[in-house]
């Protein structure tokens, strides 16, 4: 069974979010074991220098570096990475397994997004659209997006 690491920055707040993936991590038990990572994220002023932004970013990367394992595949989401869909990142999953990577990580930045150095060191940046979405949204998104794949992989129907 793949074993699917989700790092994500910031906590998650709200019920209603917590809630729907709470859901899909049910069922997702069936064909995957998910664990979600919180870690801290880092207060950003309002007026932020560009090497504010970059130093927050590093601190970040080093939290998200600590979660990745060498047998991972990494997948960072990032709104200029491959738009892909749901049949995309079902192939993706499947070739991954079929290939012997039974340990996928995919990496939620916070509001800052993801340094370069985890974008470029990622197997695959994937966007779910070039809309701006909030990091918590993202995460419940991706959790459907995850079942959603497994349901496809595995020729099982899914509501349209």
């Amino acid at each position: 069974m793949m074993q699917i690491d989700i790092v994500c920055v910031g906590k998650l707040k709200e019920k209603y979010l917590k809630q729907g993936i709470e859901e899909y991590l049910k069922r997702l038990s069936a064909y995957a074991h998910v664990k979600i990572h919180e870690l801290a994220d880092e207060a950003t002023p309002d007026a932020l220098s560009s090497t504010e932004k970059a130093q927050i970013l590093a601190i970040e990367a080093q939290r998200i570096q600590q979660k990745i394992t060498p047998q991972h595949k990494l997948v960072v989401l990032a709104i200029e990475g491959d738009l892909v869909s749901s049949e995309d990142l079902a192939a993706q999953l499947s070739d991954y397994a079929t290939y012997g990577h039974s340990k996928v990580c995919f990496v939620i930045g916070g509001s800052l997004g993801l340094a370069d150095q985890l974008k470029q060191q990622a197997d695959w940046a994937v966007s779910f659209g070039r809309i701006t979405l909030p990091h918590q949204l993202i995460r419940l998104v991706l959790v459907e997006q995850i079942y959603r794949a497994f349901r496809i992989i595995n020729h099982h129907a899914y509501h349209k």
